[in-house]
């Protein structure tokens, strides 16, 4: 056999994807995760048909931290999705394809889904 000196696909320990590579991976486990969380909604749902003692079951599960920590992270994956949404109907547009401009509505896209998540969690909370 003959030895071959060429280079070896990069994989991701040596390949460092770009920003955007990252929020497009990032949308899509939002959309999952608001799959699954969907389900939880509908979970609660029906203990709320269920009546009081399910009611009062379901609320009391709900005051844990590990379910608030659950539910603020649902709530950033829902801004987060709607943010890129909202960059994707920019780029149906046709607009914003440079590089650099990419680059910038990929923060401003993490920066506006965080501030919406503050934001919430202030209206709620005050």
């Amino acid at each position: 056999m003959t030895s071959n000196n060429r280079p070896l696909s990069p994989h991701l320990q040596v390949y460092r994807l770009p920003l955007t590579g990252l929020i497009s991976i990032t949308h899509r486990m939002t959309g999952v995760m608001l799959s699954l969380g969907l389900i939880l909604f509908l979970c609660m749902l029906y203990a709320i048909a269920g009546g009081a003692e399910t009611y009062a079951g379901m609320q009391a599960m709900t005051d844990s931290i590990l379910l608030q920590i659950l539910f603020w992270g649902f709530m950033y994956a829902l801004f987060f999705h709607l943010c890129h949404g909202v960059r994707h109907l920019i780029w149906d547009a046709g607009c914003s394809f440079a590089n650099e401009t990419l680059n910038r509505y990929a923060l401003i896209e993490l920066f506006i889904s965080l501030v919406l998540t503050i934001a919430t969690l202030v209206f709620f909370f005050l």
